[in-house]
This record gives structure tokens, sequence and C-alpha cells, in this order.
């Protein structure tokens, strides 16, 4: 079996904490607005959702608040997604995500030391789609594909000449799709 760099989203792709976010966004708004329609706004980005339901930087800051409480066991990885991480020769993480709930989560589960680098929303690069953090991670690591739940994840991939993934997502524009890391050495490593 061929070994490869991979650079990963978290958000979705490694970790299933969408339907936290929504549960918790929730009862941020103090609404009842569904999850359904929360989950749908979250999943485009963060910006969207706040924009979307026109939330007060009070609320904005109650809903980060609730996140850094949430028990990092309630964020659970995808099932079998560690035998993708051990069988790739480098994994690195780009998210928007903050660092200290990043490694708090990856901690919880013994995960942290699958990843060689992680850049966060706290190391200053520009926002996906930009390619600015693709291209550090690309020129320390040499990327070979890069896997993610929304086309935003691989944009920058692609602007690279990078291998692409989407994971539970259809969207056109991947080279490879799949709904299960079960199916990662089936569809991706052929």
């Amino acid at each position: 079996m061929t070994t490869i760099n991979i650079l990963w989203d978290f958000d979705g792709t490694l970790f299933d904490t969408y339907p936290i976010y929504a549960n918790l966004f929730k009862r941020t708004l103090h609404t009842d607005v569904s999850e359904e329609d929360i989950f749908s706004k979250i999943k485009i980005s963060f910006s969207e959702a706040f924009s979307y339901f026109d939330m007060t930087e009070e609320q904005i800051g109650e809903f980060k608040q609730l996140i850094r409480q949430y028990p990092a066991s309630g964020f659970k990885p995808f099932d079998s997604v560690e035998k993708v991480l051990d069988s790739a020769d480098k994994n690195v993480i780009m998210t928007h995500n903050n660092r200290e709930d990043l490694v708090r989560i990856l901690r919880h589960y013994d995960m942290e030391h699958y990843f060689t680098e992680m850049v966060t929303g706290d190391d200053g690069f520009p926002r996906k789609p930009d390619p600015a953090s693709y291209i550090y991670l690309d020129d320390r690591h040499g990327i070979d594909l890069a896997v993610g739940d929304r086309t935003l994840d691989i944009i920058p991939a692609k602007k690279l000449g990078k291998k692409t993934c989407l994971f539970q997502n259809k969207e056109a524009g991947a080279d490879f799709y799949v709904d299960r890391y079960d199916e990662f050495f089936d569809r991706v490593y052929v």
C-alpha cells in the first residue's frame, strides 16, 4: 500500500462536531428554529450562520463559551478514521477552529500524535478557500491529498494541483468521495 501525506479538515471530517454545534447554537439563539436549519448554515460556515441568524456579539461569545465548556468526550471521531490516519506517512490539519478546542479534543482521544502539524484559525492565515495555509503546509510537508467535508476544504488543494477527497459530501469537484472511512482504502488507495 502506498503511503501519502494528507491534509485534513477537522470539523465534520475527522470529528462529528456539527450536531453538537447545532444544539449549542440553538441554545444560544433562544428561539424555536430547528437544529436542521442551524446545521445547514453552520455547515457552510459559522460566519454564515452568525450573519443569517443575525446574532449579536454577546450571543456569539455565549456560543463559543458553550463549545469551550462542552466535554471533549462529546465530540466523537468518525468510525475508522484512525485506521486512515495510521496508514498515512504524514497527517496535518488545517482548520478554522481554535487551537485550544482542537488540541483538547485530540488529546482526550489520544489522537494528537497522528498529526505532524496543525494550522488553526489562531495562526493568522486567510480563511479558506484562500490557499495560503495549504501552500504553507505543502511547502513544509509535501501534501498529496486534502480531505474535507465541504467544497471550501478542497478548493485550495485543487489550486495547488493536489488530489482531493470529500467526506459525506457529493458536490462536484473532488477526485474521490467517501461516506465512511472504511471505504477509504478501496476508493482512495487504488
